[in-house]
């Protein structure tokens, strides 16, 4: 799931800066944990992941992003590899708006596919003098393969402490549409808040990132993580 480490993500993720030209990418990355909106997809273990995404001319871009993955010994799941692809619209000089569509899969298990969905994305970012703020939406209408929709609702803000050094703070709310559902620690949601310093150093990708989530799991409990990136152009 790539929309945090991705935007985290990542990477996960899922939207474009300014585009002027067609171009191929590959980028790959070690983390000390990959976590999906604060919940580790690992078991707290960490995670080796690699992308290879296109960006055109007028904003389109796709890709495809895969990362070790471990949801415990009961499932036999060992790898998520999603597909994705969307619009990047600069709309005025402060504005810019991202939409597309992720799919998600998972494999290594006998029933791994089961857990298979689609997503669609829409985030708004609007800068100023006091950083670049987004607003996030992810909708499933069949999430993790359940037949239920969840949504997911992301409101970050992003400062230059200096040329090359970034701060973004993130709060997020995750949900099933359905208020009957308990999936999440015996609630219908959850919310996640993230901090993260991002870098770079001799061409890598630095990030280390504290977050914490409101449930009260081993998997979703307070945290730093590390990462490194390199991206290269192909």
């Amino acid at each position: 799931m790539k929309n945090l480490t991705t935007l985290l993500v990542a990477p996960i993720a899922l939207s474009c800066s300014t585009l002027v030209q067609a171009d191929f990418s590959a980028t790959t990355k070690l983390a000390s944990d990959y976590t999906f909106n604060g919940v580790s997809q690992t078991q707290n273990d960490p995670a080796l992941q690699a992308s290879l995404d296109y960006s055109g001319s007028e904003g389109f871009y796709a890709g495809t992003w895969a990362s070790n993955v471990d949801f415990g010994p009961a499932d036999g799941t060992d790898l998520e590899w999603d597909f994705y692809a969307g619009q990047f619209l600069q709309l005025n000089e402060t504005v810019t708006l991202d939409y597309g569509i992720a799919y998600y899969t998972y494999h290594g298990g006998d029933n791994s596919s089961d857990g298979n969905y689609p997503e669609a994305y829409t985030k708004f970012g609007f800068a100023s003098e006091y950083g670049t703020t987004g607003v996030n939406l992810w909708y499933s209408w069949d999430y993790f393969g359940s037949s239920e929709s969840h949504t997911v609702i992301m409101l970050t803000h992003s400062i230059e402490l200096k040329k090359g050094h970034n701060l973004t703070f993130t709060i997020d709310r995750s949900f099933y549409n359905n208020s009957d559902n308990r999936f999440w620690d015996g609630n219908n949601g959850y919310q996640h808040f993230r901090v993260g310093y991002t870098t770079q150093i001799n061409g890598f990708d630095l990030e280390i990132a504290a977050e914490n989530t409101s449930m009260d799991l081993d998997t979703a409990d307070e945290r730093i993580v590390l990462s490194v990136a390199k991206t290269f152009s192909l």
